[in-house]
Order: C-alpha cells, then structure tokens, then sequence
C-alpha cells in the first residue's frame, strides 16, 4: 500500500480507461484518430478510450529493459522499428554483454506479442493519422518515450501520449516527445503505477487478444454501415 495514498484512484484498468476517455473528449471525431494501446497492460484501458471515442485500436509494442537481476528497475526500453531508449540509473551500470542478453531477450518477446496479438492483421498505417498512444500509468517515463519515437519515425499528423495516472516529473518529461501529454492524475509521492489502482492483476495474453479481437470486429461492423 501507498502510505501516503488516501484511496486508489482507480478501481481497475478498464475503470481507469473510462476516466481517460473523458479527458480525451476533444478527440472524438477527428478525421483518421487512432488508438495505439502498449500491451499488455495499457490494452483494457486503451479499449475503454477506443470505444468512447469511436476509434480504431490497435497495439504498439514496447518491451522495458529491466536491470539484470532487479528487473522491476527500468534502464530503458526497446520499440518496433529499432528504436532504443536507454534510461541509466544513478550509481548503477550494466555490463555491455549483459545488457544484450537483456536486449536480446526483450526483443524476441516483442517479436512473438506482436504476432499473437495482431495475428494475421498488417500494422497500420500511421502516416498523417492523430494517433493517441495509451499505456495504464507513467512511472519513468522510457516505455511511452520508446513508443513514441518509434511512432513518430512513421510520421503521423499528430500524436498524443494518455494515461490515467503518471509521475509529474515523467509526464512533463515527455512533453519534447508528444504533441499532446493527457494525464488526468499525477499524485505526489509517485511511487508506482499499480499503487493507484484498487485491482491491478497482471493482464494476460488472452485478454489482450480478447479485446483486441473484439475491437477490431467492432470496426469492422461500423465499417459496414
């Protein structure tokens, strides 16, 4: 528990989402919005804003390098596209070799969430598109950085970073990144995204292709009217 957190902001993901939504309100109807969710778990919260929004989702997928043995410490992040983010702690340093066996390891994740989650679908197009990259909070900062130097390389018209609650200094921080920075919530003390949430399970493969799948054949279904 947060001993200087009254109550969770957030009874769950898809609650937080909600919430995001409405701040996100401003976007609803621009012409060629998407959503991009970092998976796994900005996915459920990601869904909420899509569907508020009446816009396609999709995933982006961003893996964190963690510090070999202390993994829950971000030294960086890596992104599709080749994009690396490295994010190097105070007083702590990483062997080259050990860093890309981190690497390594991080980059064939990527690799194989990219094929469950997308399945046979193309990657789209984010050439002159508002994209809104979606994660469940912002603690440093080096996963959404990632992702959006990787999605800015595709040149999309605009693009904004959301999250439901994030770390001030992180979200200022990401300002030079993004056209926009939505965050409904930045307590003080931080400390870590799940201390926020009443129920921050770890989200699963299946939920993720879940609401993916279904976002995606509700699309579809717009699309047809």
């Amino acid at each position: 528990m947060n001993p200087y957190a009254s109550a969770p902001l957030y009874e769950d993901r898809r609650q937080a989402g909600r919430v995001l939504a409405g701040a996100l309100a401003h976007y609803r109807g621009r012409p060629r919005l998407l959503v991009l969710a970092l998976p796994r778990g900005g996915v459920p919260v990601a869904y909420e804003v899509a569907m508020a929004l009446q816009a396609p989702l999709d995933i982006f997928v961003v893996r964190k390098l963690g510090f070999p043995g202390y993994e829950e410490f971000a030294i960086g992040a890596i992104a599709s596209g080749g994009v690396r983010v490295m994010n190097p702690l105070p007083g702590m340093t990483v062997p080259p070799d050990a860093l890309a066996d981190v690497v390594a390891r991080e980059q064939a994740e990527l690799i194989r969430r990219e094929k469950l989650y997308r399945g046979p679908r193309p990657a789209p197009d984010l050439c002159g598109r508002t994209v809104i990259v979606v994660d469940d909070g912002l603690a440093t900062g080096a996963t959404m950085r990632a992702a959006l130097l990787a999605v800015r390389q595709q040149a999309p018209a605009w693009l904004a970073a959301a999250v439901p609650v994030g770390a001030a200094d992180s979200c200022e921080a990401l300002q030079d990144a993004a056209d926009e920075v939505v965050c409904p919530a930045t307590p003080e003390p931080f400390d870590a995204v799940g201390l926020w949430y009443r129920r921050f399970p770890q989200t699963s493969d299946n939920e993720v292709q879940t609401l993916c799948e279904d976002a995606h054949a509700r699309e579809k279904k717009f699309q047809a009217f």
